[in-house]
């Protein structure tokens, strides 16, 4: 399957607003690779943008496909794609994550490839405005800000405290992935970050650097960070969820797409 001849899924119901309707699917990635996909779409036939959510290290899991339908929800076409689906097909999130992590993550060049396919799959949905967007957390985070720095048809990304895009990965982890410094003059879309005060990957004094050095670049972005807030305070699932600062970061990211994924005119 192509992502340019991506059908329609099966008994996709168009019923009442707020409806929504959510599958399993396969998308062309990398090189062509045929991998699985989580898709959630509202109902009807209005116009309207497509976002492409990163999963996190901990995988493609229920929580990460709470939020490509949350994003549904909000009147996006959302696709998350399984960037496990080589390394382990048909295992558990905890188990591909397993052999993702003994690999040192999925490399830059297939996640680029990846996020591309799945793009290129939103773009080919019926009532798609051709607009796509990207966010990620942790992990995630740095591969929405890679994937906007090497795809020039990103419209919006988001990093969730993505870590190191910039600073060094420490000494031990094992993560075959360097910062983001290259890429960054590369940066295509606006980005939207946010942060919290008490997290360490990224650093407040990271997250300094990476907003000094997307001024020096001139790039569009706007970084939020939150006073209390520690890594991974989205995840209604961990210890770290905070409340406040999730429900803010979330009415940001809804404003934030609202303006740069609505058609135009």
């Amino acid at each position: 399957m192509t992502a340019e001849s991506a059908p329609t899924p099966a008994g996709f119901p168009d019923t009442s607003p707020g409806s929504l309707f959510a599958t399993t699917t396969a998308i062309a990635g990398h090189e062509g690779d045929e991998i699985e996909a989580y898709l959630a779409r509202p109902a009807g036939s209005r116009s309207r943008g497509g976002v492409v959510v990163i999963h996190h290290m901990p995988g493609y899991d229920r929580e990460t496909k709470e939020m490509v339908r949350h994003f549904a929800e909000l009147g996006y076409d959302a696709i998350c794609p399984n960037l496990y689906s080589r390394e382990a097909p048909g295992a558990s999130p905890d188990d591909a994550a397993a052999v993702a992590r003994a690999n040192g993550g999925v490399p830059d060049d297939r996640l680029v490839g990846d996020v591309a396919g799945a793009a290129a799959y939103l773009r080919s949905l019926p009532y798609a405005n051709g607009k796509v967007g990207v966010i990620g957390h942790c992990s995630g985070g740095r591969q929405s800000v890679l994937a906007a720095c090497r795809l020039d048809d990103i419209d919006a990304a988001v990093d969730c405290y993505g870590a190191f895009v910039v600073g060094e990965v420490p000494p031990g982890l094992n993560l075959k992935v360097t910062n983001l410094l290259p890429d960054l003059p590369n940066l295509s879309a606006p980005l939207l970050g946010l942060f919290g005060d008490q997290d360490q990957h990224p650093s407040p004094e990271q997250v300094a650097e990476l907003g000094r050095l997307l001024t020096e670049h001139g790039k569009d972005f706007e970084f939020h960070t939150y006073e209390g807030a520690g890594h991974g305070f989205f995840a209604p699932n961990r210890p770290a969820y905070n409340v406040p600062a999730a429900n803010d970061g979330w009415a940001r990211i809804a404003a934030f797409y609202g303006k740069h994924l609505a058609a135009e005119g």
